[in-house]
């Protein structure tokens, strides 16, 4: 039986690997920036939108419709293919 031939090329470091910075580098990448959303999320929150407050006039009716127009109007067109 014939023995294995040891080869005489030296092995490569890990960090000298090129196919390991892309497994490691991606899911890196990815932490990196959902830490830079978290800082950007409490450093700038969004406002609080307070809602119109309801009266018992008739007028609150048609200023409450007039709030909700856009979305009606998005409603209407998602539903109908804009049409």
């Amino acid at each position: 039986m014939s023995q294995p031939q040891a080869s005489n090329t030296p092995s490569r470091p890990w960090w000298r690997e090129s196919m390991m910075w892309l497994v490691i580098g991606g899911p890196s990448v990815v932490v990196v920036a959902s830490f830079v959303t978290l800082a950007l999320a409490i450093t700038y929150p969004d406002p609080v939108i307070e809602a119109v407050p309801a009266q018992a006039s008739a007028g609150s009716e048609a200023a409450m419709s007039s709030a909700q127009t856009p979305a009606m109007k998005a409603r209407n067109h998602a539903a109908t293919g804009g049409r």
